[in-house]
């Protein structure tokens, strides 16, 4: 039965009714309900993929709404995965939209990821991005990949193969993960409002012509887009297999792998504190607390502090000489990743922590 919500689809050429039902018969899996994550789910919604998941355990925060356009001030403090799906059954109540608000693991990828026909990594770290590149291997599953840093966006369709049998995987483009400065997040580098819905759009687009069999899909190729100067490149993925020792090779070497660690060699030194611990410890006097969110990020710490945004922390070092130091930013990721880049280049005999949920954690501890 034809319905009018997809009516421009039925008259489009090469695409129709046939298309139509290609998409209404798949199931797609995003995974980070943020900056590329709405634009993703609300065009996949609006285009009528029958089953939509959604992985995500952040929440909502201000500092967000400038491009995670699904949301809205109102949404603040609640799960996005829980919010977006509410919200995309509104826009289209004939598709079916499962959730979880929890974050996806080595432990539970399998698990999550076998049902579905294609997986869009809408994630924002190389954990995350790893953990995804290994388990659609594994799976065999199609991986749609964006990332975004300041004024540029990367794009790219891993692990289906062209018409040489070839298939690569972010492994083949990234061996090997960067160090977390060398690659900072979008919380410390900054990202211009717009373009995660660009490229979240151009992975959605990836999505349904890989479903529906429309155009040239992006597969073993990457696509970078620079919207200060409008200008795009494509490159081919080199197809050398990587080291097979630097990922499992089963599901079950998958379960066990901490890709934490190995995206960051120094997370064995960092020890992780919760909220309510951080309280109990941020008066002791040989204990320096040290904030790494940006100057104007709020709210402030209510008590002393050293305030060094990420971003400047290599040339801050030297302030940094306390017998345990305690990193906290918004979240807990640039905390994290300040806390390893500490450790590997002080080396010293210093205890070091970061607080897990960061300043989202504590307010919502004292709010309790």
């Amino acid at each position: 039965m034809r319905n009018e919500r997809y009516a421009r689809h039925y008259v489009l050429q090469g695409f129709g009714e046939v298309g139509q039902q290609k998409l209404q018969a798949a199931r797609l899996l995003v995974v980070g309900a943020g900056g590329l994550g709405c634009p993703v789910l609300q065009y996949l919604t609006a285009a009528g993929v029958g089953h939509i998941g959604i992985i995500d355990d952040d929440r909502i925060d201000l500092s967000n709404l400038h491009r995670q356009v699904l949301y809205d001030t109102a949404d603040i403090g609640q799960a996005k995965a829980e919010v977006a799906a509410r919200k995309l059954r509104l826009q289209n109540p004939d598709i079916e939209i499962t959730y979880w608000v929890e974050q996806l693991k080595s432990t539970n990828a399998a698990e999550l990821l076998q049902s579905y026909d294609v997986i869009l990594d809408c994630t924002d770290n190389f954990a995350a991005r790893y953990l995804l590149c290994d388990a659609c291997h594994l799976l065999d599953k199609p991986l749609i990949f964006g990332a975004i840093y300041q004024y540029e966006g990367q794009l790219a369709v891993f692990n289906v193969a062209d018409d040489q049998g070839i298939k690569t995987s972010y492994r083949h483009l990234f061996p090997q993960p960067p160090s977390p400065l060398e690659a900072p997040d979008c919380n410390a580098a900054g990202v211009l409002g717009v373009l995660p819905g660009m490229m979240g759009i151009l992975q959605a687009t990836e999505a349904i012509k890989l479903l529906t069999g429309i155009g040239v899909v992006l597969m073993n190729k990457l696509m970078t887009v620079n919207l200060l100067d409008h200008s795009t490149f494509t490159f081919d993925v080199p197809p050398a297999t990587p080291e097979s020792s630097s990922y499992p090779q089963t599901l079950e070497a998958l379960k066990d792998f901490d890709y934490i660690n190995s995206c960051a060699s120094a997370i064995g030194q960092i020890q992780v504190i919760t909220a309510a611990e951080l309280i109990t410890h941020w008066h002791a006097t040989d204990m320096l607390l040290v904030d790494v969110r940006e100057i104007d990020e709020l709210p402030r710490l209510p008590v002393p502090h050293l305030s060094i945004p990420l971003a400047t922390l290599p040339v801050q070092l030297e302030q940094i000489n306390s017998a345990r130091v305690i990193f906290i930013c918004q979240s807990g990721k640039r905390s994290l990743t300040a806390a390893q880049y500490f450790h590997e280049q002080v080396n010293s005999n210093q205890q070091i922590f970061h607080v897990d949920g960061g300043m989202m954690a504590l307010k919502n501890y004292l709010n309790d």
